[in-house]
């Protein structure tokens, strides 16, 4: 008899803890999707069965990521606290013969809510809240050595913004296999330790490198970091892929999952933002945005009650930035370079002119 399939995908970070316990397989179908060889076949697959063009690049990679030969059977999508798509998603995937298993982080943010889904999520998945919890003691080394990366990258200038970014994305389900994850991990941080600083290359166009914050979703195109360090900036902090990591110390599973700012308010998510840009001395903010996402619309709130200056950028389907996006953020580079003060700090306080 054939093993069972112990694979699981999930729609975006939940609590991974649980899905180990169960002796399950955590693979985040985001990965899968922009990893994959021939991605354009996985979108064109979701618009053949009838997914409209003019829909989210990401869910119709994740739909072809599992109705697609070989694609997991199960799946765990997040309901409440991501993507608005997500229910007509997990139905769709349901009618394609796969098992659903939904999450919903609760809204407003409520310890007592958060503790009554994490034990029925563990039910549902054949584990208990205990066995989450050894878990997460389990994680702990592993997590803990994803923030030594994110030092690294924004304090010692030794990790590009382009690592950081596939390494804390990939903390969503640490690749299936937390141990081997911890492993290369381990690995690759003795071996930056040792590095150069990236902030003292040679050839800068300015006075020193502008530093940058990136905020939003994972972007679908990851072309932005290595083109901003060409420009002589560098992405020295990750909104969203450093909370995958669950930073900073928690008590228990129901206060890691409610400390996770991305489920919540955006000005929840702005406090954040805000006090990290102030600690790694960012110089800008680029907020990347999905084609056709509702999460477009936190501008409205981020253009407010952000503090540094910010710049917005849109992007559809893996394959480049395009044309626009790309301008625009080398304008927005230009002009942040352009106005360096000469202790680190931009010279005057503010937003630049919109490139």
């Amino acid at each position: 008899m054939p093993e069972p399939d112990r694979r699981v995908g999930l729609t975006t970070t939940v609590p991974v803890e649980a899905v180990l316990a169960a002796g399950l397989v955590p693979l985040d179908l985001n990965n899968v999707f922009i990893s994959h060889p021939d991605r354009d076949a996985l979108v064109e697959l979701a618009l053949t069965r009838g997914f409209p063009q003019g829909s989210c690049a990401w869910l119709k990679g994740i739909y072809g990521a599992v109705a697609s030969s070989g694609g997991p059977g199960r799946v765990i999508g997040v309901i409440r606290g991501d993507c608005s798509g997500t229910e007509v998603l997990l139905e769709a995937l349901e009618l394609e013969g796969v098992e659903v298993i939904p999450f919903a982080y609760p809204l407003p943010p409520d310890p007592r809510e958060m503790e009554c889904e994490l034990q029925r999520f563990c039910s549902r998945l054949g584990t208990t809240a205990d066995a989450a919890e050894e878990w997460k003691a389990r994680l702990t080394p592993v997590r803990g050595m994803l923030e030594r990366l994110d030092v690294l990258c924004w304090r010692e200038g030794r990790v590009s913004g382009e690592e950081a970014h596939a390494w804390l994305v990939s903390s969503s389900d640490f690749c299936g296999d937390p141990e081997a994850f911890g492993r290369r991990l381990e690995a690759f941080t003795a071996e930056a330790a040792a590095r150069q600083p990236l902030d003292e290359r040679s050839g800068l166009p300015f006075s020193r490198e502008v530093r940058l914050g990136y905020i939003g979703v994972p972007p679908i195109e990851p072309g932005l970091f290595p083109l901003a360090e060409s420009l002589g900036a560098r992405f020295v902090f990750l909104e969203v892929q450093r909370q995958f990591s669950m930073p900073g110390a928690s008590t228990d599973l129901v206060d890691q999952y409610l400390s996770y700012t991305y489920p919540y308010s955006v000005r929840g998510r702005a406090r954040d933002i805000n006090l990290e840009a102030g600690r790694r001395r960012l110089d800008g903010l680029v907020h990347y945005v999905q084609s056709f996402c509702h999460r477009n619309m936190e501008d409205v709130i981020f253009s407010r009650v952000l503090e540094a200056p910010l710049l917005t950028i849109e992007c559809d389907c893996p394959g480049g930035l395009g044309a626009t996006a790309r301008a625009r953020l080398e304008n927005f580079i230009q002009v942040l370079g352009e106005n360096l003060g000469p202790q680190g700090l931009p010279s005057e306080p503010g937003r630049p002119p919109a490139p």
